[in-house]
């Protein structure tokens, strides 16, 4: 049976979500290309990529292919059976980072549900990789839940990433509509058992709003976020990213980001991107700076 969701007509864009083309990613493209990778900033159609290429030096790969086994309503990734893993993957990664001149790298994955360890190794070895070829460059991971697999996180943990950010995507009552094949207690599970795991890592998480929550929802969503030991969240607008996919219930006001940032705050995060056009990896080294110097402040 089709979803509901899927057969709205969908809504015209606000003005305060026209944002200007603007170049100046050509280079960057052409490592990419050369490199025979694929980045979520492209596979994902993310507004932010010369922002965060050319202005923030951080990238985010997306590795083991560009194929997902999960469907999720809300996600542009390609759905088709994914290839084997490529064993050269992490190398070329982190030549890429080199290339780049990078200085925060995140590494995403789409979810391999059909791999053993759901890609936990390839990941890590992605890590140690990056962490070889660019010693300054800080890594944060961006995983999928692994099937809440303590053994694969065990294996990403042992890579010792910067960061480990993992996206509860949406509210509670809309998990099963817009993230297929995830469930919502287990993504905060994962955060938490990863949170008891390594106590140093800043843990990271994001949601996207215009599926139909209400702030009361997106407010509880904070709770569970912070109950789980997450420090800095990413908090922004769903934008339908193709014909067939969720289309968006409703466009958030730039004001109402405001007061969710507030809310945030207000709950002990040590920084939240709250905004249209924030993304999970928008201004990642800046999120990782704020968690430091939080930490700092509270001497922990």
């Amino acid at each position: 049976m089709t979803d509901p969701a899927l057969q709205r007509t969908p809504q015209p864009k606000p003005p305060w979500l026209r944002k200007p083309l603007i170049l100046g990613e050509t280079a960057v493209r052409r490592v990419v290309a050369g490199s025979a990778l694929h980045t979520v900033c492209e596979e994902a159609r993310c507004p932010n990529r010369r922002e965060c290429w050319c202005e923030d030096r951080t990238a985010t790969f997306l590795i083991l292919g560009n194929r997902c086994t999960r469907g999720c309503t809300f996600c542009a990734i390609d759905r088709h059976r994914p290839e084997p893993p490529d064993p050269d993957e992490p190398r070329r990664v982190a030549e890429a980072v080199r290339a780049m001149a990078l200085r925060f790298a995140v590494v995403t994955m789409v979810t391999r549900d059909d791999l053993p360890d759901g890609g936990a190794a390839a990941m890590a070895a992605t890590v140690h990789a990056i962490r070889e070829t660019v010693p300054d460059c800080r890594v944060e991971v961006l995983p999928s839940d692994f099937g809440g697999s303590l053994a694969a996180l065990e294996t990403l943990a042992a890579a010792r990433p910067d960061v480990y950010g993992h996206n509860i995507e949406t509210v509670r009552r809309l998990t099963p509509e817009v993230r297929r094949g995830a469930d919502y207690d287990r993504s905060l599970a994962v955060l938490r058992a990863y949170r008891e795991r390594e106590p140093e890592a800043v843990l990271k998480s994001a949601l996207l709003v215009g599926f139909g929550e209400t702030r009361d929802e997106v407010c509880e969503t904070l709770d569970d976020l912070r109950a789980a030991g997450v420090e800095v969240i990413a908090i922004g607008q769903y934008l339908q990213p193709a014909r067939g996919r969720r289309p968006v219930a409703r466009y958030w006001r730039p004001e109402e980001f405001e007061a969710i940032r507030a809310e945030a705050s207000r709950r002990g995060f040590a920084h939240c991107e709250a905004g249209p056009w924030v993304r999970s990896s928008y201004r990642a080294e800046l999120m990782y700076r704020a968690a430091l110097a939080a930490r700092e402040r509270t001497g922990r």
